[in-house]
C-alpha cells in the first residue's frame, strides 16, 4: 500500500485509508483502531500524496519528507513525541528539513507530521517514495504552459 490512499479527515484524529467511494461519500478505515467510517462530502479530506511543506525555495511533498524523517530515524518511529514542546519539535523539524519555511510551518503541522509519520510506522507502511513522481512533476508544467498560452 502508498500513502496515496491515506487520508487526514477534518475533524476526526488519526489517518484512515480509503476503502471504497459511495454515492454521498467514501468508506474509510482507522489506520489506529481499524474502525470504519462513512465519510460524506461535506467532510475536509485531504490526502496526504496532496499535502506539501513549505521550504524556503519550493513546496516539498510531504512523502517526501516522511521519507527524509525515515531516513533520519533509521525506519523506527521519532525519537520525540508529538506532545512534545513546541521547540523541541521545531528543533527536530530544523534537523529533518533545515530548509523549512519557519513563517509558514507552524508547530502544530509539525505535530501532525510527526504524529501521521508514527501512526504510518506502526500501520506498517514504510515506503514513501513514489514512482510516479517524474511523470507528476512533468504534469504541473504543462498545465502552467497552457494558461499561460491563454493569457497572452
Amino acid at each position: 500500500m502508498d500513502i496515496d490512499k491515506i487520508l487526514a479527515i477534518g475533524g476526526k484524529p488519526g489517518l484512515y485509508e480509503l476503502k471504497a467511494q459511495t454515492r454521498g461519500g467514501f468508506v474509510a478505515q482507522s489506520l489506529k483502531d481499524g474502525k470504519k467510517i462513512s465519510v460524506s462530502i461535506r467532510h475536509q479530506v485531504s490526502l496526504l500524496s496532496e499535502i506539501a511543506v513549505y521550504t524556503l525555495t519550493q513546496e516539498l511533498p510531504l512523502r517526501e519528507v516522511f521519507q527524509k524523517i525515515k531516513e533520519k530515524e533509521n525506519g523506527q518511529k521519532t525519537a520525540i513525541s508529538h506532545k512534545a514542546p513546541k521547540i523541541e519539535l521545531e528543533e527536530f523539524f530544523f534537523e529533518v528539513l533545515p530548509d523549512y519555511d519557519e513563517d509558514r510551518v507552524y508547530a502544530s503541522d509539525i505535530k501532525k507530521i510527526v504524529q501521521w509519520y508514527n501512526l504510518l510506522i506502526d500501520y506498517g507502511l514504510t515506503n514513501f517514495v513514489a514512482e510516479e513522481e517524474t511523470t507528476e512533476g512533468q504534469e504541473a508544467p504543462e498545465v502552467q504552459d497552457t494558461t499561460q498560452e491563454e493569457e497572452a
